[in-house]
Order: structure tokens, then sequence, then C-alpha cells
């Protein structure tokens, strides 16, 4: 199977920046679309950024200029650089991916990471 391992959540004050990484594990033919979403207390989840495998990026218009993903396809890692942290950036991310599991045909099959949380407070 496929696991998806986040790092990089902690406590940041507003103004500051944080970086979460993903890396992706297991029996993968090819990963399409990665991404991250977030979700707050009592909130529904919400994308952050995606970015497909050829690098093309789309974020949430919060996040737009302060945010930036990227991706190592050869180490199926994603990252995400967020700066100029806002107390309602507070959130669990987690970590997406659109994958092609071995033995498991052509169809992609969308795995989720654990999640990280990333509290931004003074």
């Amino acid at each position: 199977q496929v696991q998806l391992v986040e790092s990089g959540g902690g406590l940041v004050q507003p103004g500051g920046s944080l970086s979460v990484s993903c890396t992706a594990s297991g029996s993968i033919v090819s990963i399409n679309n990665m991404g991250w979403y977030r979700q707050a207390p009592g909130n529904q989840r919400e994308l952050v950024a995606t970015i497909t495998r050829g690098g093309s990026t789309n974020y949430a218009d919060s996040v737009k200029g302060r945010f930036t993903i990227s991706r190592d396809n050869a180490k199926n890692t994603v990252w995400m650089q967020m700066n100029n942290l806002k107390p309602e950036d507070t959130a669990v991310y987690y970590c997406n991916a659109a994958v092609i599991v071995a033995g498991m045909g052509s169809r992609l099959r969308e795995r989720w990471g654990q999640g990280t949380l990333v509290t931004v407070s003074s």
C-alpha cells in the first residue's frame, strides 16, 4: 500500500514562516497531483494548494502570495513554504496525493497523510 507522512508543523508567531513536507512511500507506480489541505476546528477541510506532476500550481485565494508549494517527483515528496502566517492559518494540514498503486490497475487512488498541526499565535 501507500503511506503519506507529513512533518514540519508547529507553533509560530503571526508574521512568521514555517515549512511542511510530505513524503509518499510504498507500492507506488506514479503520483499525479499532490496537494495540501487544512482543517481548522469546527470547519470543513479546505484546499490550500495543489501541484501537478509537471509543476503547475493552484492556490486558495487566502494563501496566494504567502504560500509556495513545490515537489520532487524522484523523491515522491511535496513541500509547502508558508510565509507571513496569520492566526487564521491555524489548522491541521493534510497532505494529499493521487497515486497509481502497484497491483491495483491504472486508476488513480487518493491517499491522505495523518496531518500535522500548524498553530499561529503570539
